[in-house]
């Protein structure tokens, strides 16, 4: 009988490390993610900047303590360093593509796309992505994330993974487009409660995963240890899949 082979892939909006104590403490963050024990992690509004302090260079120094190959996404500069999105994943890199799906007037967003060896030669696509908070806004970012150079690239080869932070608390374009795609993670099939957003007292859901079979969804939770109370205004997303 064959093995059967599971992954364990999470979203969470780490807020540049600053907490609800208005504290940035990236090594905070680094607890929460070490206490999740996943294979890939997708972060948004990580903020990495070289050359100073270790824990200045956020992406570095979360894969470093989790010893995960990395990506980044860079949106924008801040302060000096790269602001945007970030894949930590526990299995090999073999390509990252960063697209930009930034709408004019608005603060500059994106989907990083990374393709990930895991289990030897199987191929899995991730795309990390963070949309914005306008409503018309949301609505030009889901015509270029569905575009064929994007979601529907005919050069994936693999099942893919779409998770992020979305902004959209309620089933606007991005959701319909997605959904008519791939498959969504239906969060009320799991969870006790329909919001994610803030972590303290969720009155949204911001936070999304699609996919494709092969693979299934078999667990999903919203991880709410002491530390991922404070760590950030968002909670880690934690969705257990099987390959069928």
């Amino acid at each position: 009988m064959p093995e059967t082979l599971r992954l364990r892939v999470v979203t969470y909006n780490v807020h540049r490390c600053r907490g609800l104590d208005t504290r940035v403490r990236p090594s905070r963050i680094a607890e929460v993610l070490k206490e999740l024990n996943a294979d890939i992690l997708a972060l948004q509004e990580v903020l990495s900047i070289p050359g100073a302090a270790r824990e200045a260079d956020q992406a570095r120094y979360l894969a470093e303590e989790l010893q995960f190959h990395h990506a980044i996404g860079e949106n924008r500069t801040l302060q000096g360093g790269s602001y945007g999105n970030v894949v930590l994943s526990r299995y090999p890199l073999r390509s990252v593509c960063n697209y930009d799906l930034s709408v004019d007037g608005r603060e500059r967003r994106g989907c990083l796309r990374t393709d990930i060896h895991w289990n030897g030669d199987r191929l899995l696509h991730v795309f990390n992505v963070h949309l914005g908070t306008a409503f018309l806004e949301r609505r030009s970012q889901a015509r270029k994330l569905l575009a064929a150079e994007v979601i529907k690239n005919s050069d994936l080869l693999g099942p893919r993974i779409v998770l992020g932070d979305f902004n959209e608390w309620t089933y606007g374009l991005v959701s319909r487009l997605l959904s008519s795609e791939m498959r969504s993670v239906e969060i009320t099939a799991h969870l006790p409660r329909t919001k994610t957003y803030p972590g303290i007292l969720p009155f949204m859901h911001l936070d999304h995963i699609y996919y494709d079979p092969p693979l299934y969804i078999e667990r999903l939770a919203l991880h709410r240890s002491r530390t991922a109370l404070v760590a950030s205004d968002h909670l880690p997303l934690v969705a257990d899949f099987r390959l069928m």
